[in-house]
């Protein structure tokens, strides 16, 4: 099944972004403002997704990205994945922050 795809240089300022990644790699650096629920968490946490709107999924590199977009548009979101993931958002030079206050980092 082809999911729908952008590019992370194709991203405006207001995007909804949801990270799927686990809590390590979210903990080490994320973009600001986006939503975090692990991909093991998805089907459980349905309720804290906005229903309204795009909403675009990253994780590392696309590919549980890309698992949560389709489970997301079969349920009703407009999902899109975002390629390359947060590898490829912190090689276009894409804001990063950690929580911890610690360097961010994608890992």
């Amino acid at each position: 099944m082809q999911v729908p795809t952008a590019d992370v240089t194709e991203l405006g300022a207001d995007v909804k972004l949801l990270d799927v990644r686990e809590h390590d790699e979210w903990n080490a650096g994320h973009a600001p403002g986006a939503l975090h629920i692990p991909l093991g968490e998805l089907a459980e946490r349905l309720a804290d997704l906005p229903e309204d709107g795009e909403l675009h999924v990253v994780c590392r590199m696309g590919g549980r990205s890309a698992r949560a977009v389709a489970f997301l548009n079969q349920n009703g979101w407009d999902a899109i994945n975002v390629a390359g993931g947060m590898q490829r958002w912190q090689a276009v030079g894409k804001p990063l922050v950690a929580d911890s206050g610690a360097e961010p980092e994608v890992i």
